[in-house]
């Protein structure tokens, strides 16, 4: 369950202690103000700064920081900023408590910096980091803590800084995106419900005050638990804390939520597939999709499950003239979810990595 309170330290003075002396006179560290505009615009260009630097074009906007900053995503999240001595944040760090010994790291150090003192924010914001590990791997009773962080694949000075603080590259990923044409609403008969060979696909049901179905809700994470359990860096995630961080994503809608369920034999009526969509804004041009998870459970593979659902919020896109849907996938998976993909019209518009490193918890 999402605890009441934070288990992570909030002074990072008591992690950090002095800073270093590589920084200029008169920096520090601190903890940014969601309330302060100059504070969040700050965070916003630096963060669109470093996807620029990173893949070539920023998309991130207030809605994207607010989620790591604000008092609600402080439940499970705590953040860290280097200010210079005017009081301008130059660096920021966020960690997210994303499920027990899995704990996301952000990363974000201004480019214009010289490199000693952009390495010595780096090396600032990594310290951080691991005492947060410490904090959070204690409060949840564990022996080590992953730092789960990542890097666009052409960022070398992100990458350099990482490998330098002991975190080992574990994982390529492919961001995919797929085009969307207006003649693509009728890819299924309706995007609300609809059957093929012995599986029925719908909408998580609505209850008359606009709210979701809890047991469809349920059955979503039930069915993602099981076919993610042999995936990559997979870890156990309470039904609470699914809700509430899918919820946080600015681009959540109920709407975009499918379920799968067989038709036929003793298992009629179970779900066995499941697929959780956002909204992806665009400030210049049509909104998209986007495939924030999905999958299928081992006993129904090989029945179209993944290539219904795909069609099915394919379709919603196109419905709601959108011009895309974007998805990642493993770029080291065997499964060969790739191939579907490709062969269904995705192709990779960037990469990223995973890296991780292990802190032990004393």
């Amino acid at each position: 369950m999402i605890p009441p309170e934070s288990r992570f330290e909030p002074d990072p003075e008591e992690i950090v202690g002095e800073v270093s002396p590589a920084l200029p006179d008169g920096w520090a560290v601190g903890t940014p103000d969601p309330a302060d505009r100059v504070d969040l615009a700050r965070l916003t260009r630096l963060l669109r700064d470093h996807e620029r630097q990173g893949r070539g074009w920023a998309g991130a906007g207030v809605d994207d920081v607010l989620v790591e900053v604000s008092e609600a995503g402080l439940r499970t999240r705590e953040n860290v900023v280097v200010r210079d001595a005017g009081g301008l944040v130059r660096a920021w760090g966020s960690v997210h408590d994303r499920a027990g010994g899995r704990m996301l790291f952000l990363h974000v150090v201004e480019r214009d910096l010289p490199a000693p003192v952009a390495r010595a924010c780096s090396d600032l914001l990594v310290e951080w980091a691991v005492g947060q590990a410490v904090a959070v791997g204690s409060a949840r009773g564990l022996e080590v803590q992953q730092i789960d962080t990542g890097a666009y694949a052409d960022d070398e000075r992100q990458a350099g800084w990482l490998s330098a603080s002991g975190f080992a590259r574990v994982r390529t990923w492919w961001q995919m995106t797929r085009p969307v044409t207006a003649d693509e609403s009728d890819l299924v008969p309706s995007v609300d419900e609809w059957s093929d060979r012995g599986v029925r696909f719908r909408q998580v049901r609505r209850a008359g005050d606009g709210l979701p179905d809890d047991a469809d809700l349920r059955a979503v994470h039930d069915v993602l638990e099981e076919a993610f359990l042999d995936h990559f860096n997979s870890w156990e995630e309470t039904f609470d804390e699914f809700l509430h961080r899918l919820r946080e994503d600015p681009g959540h809608r109920w709407d975009h939520w499918w379920l799968a369920e067989l038709l036929e034999g003793d298992a009629a009526g179970e779900p066995v597939g499941a697929l959780v969509g956002t909204v992806s804004e665009s400030a210049s041009g049509p909104d998209g999709s986007y495939v924030s998870y999905i999958g299928v459970r081992e006993a129904a593979r090989g029945r179209g499950v993944a290539k219904g659902l795909l069609r099915t919020i394919i379709a919603d896109a196109a419905l709601r003239g959108r011009d895309r849907v974007g998805l990642e996938v493993d770029a080291d998976s065997s499964t060969g979810a790739d191939g579907l993909y490709t062969a269904m019209g995705w192709a990779s518009k960037y990469v990223t990595e995973s890296w991780h490193r292990d802190v032990p918890v004393t």
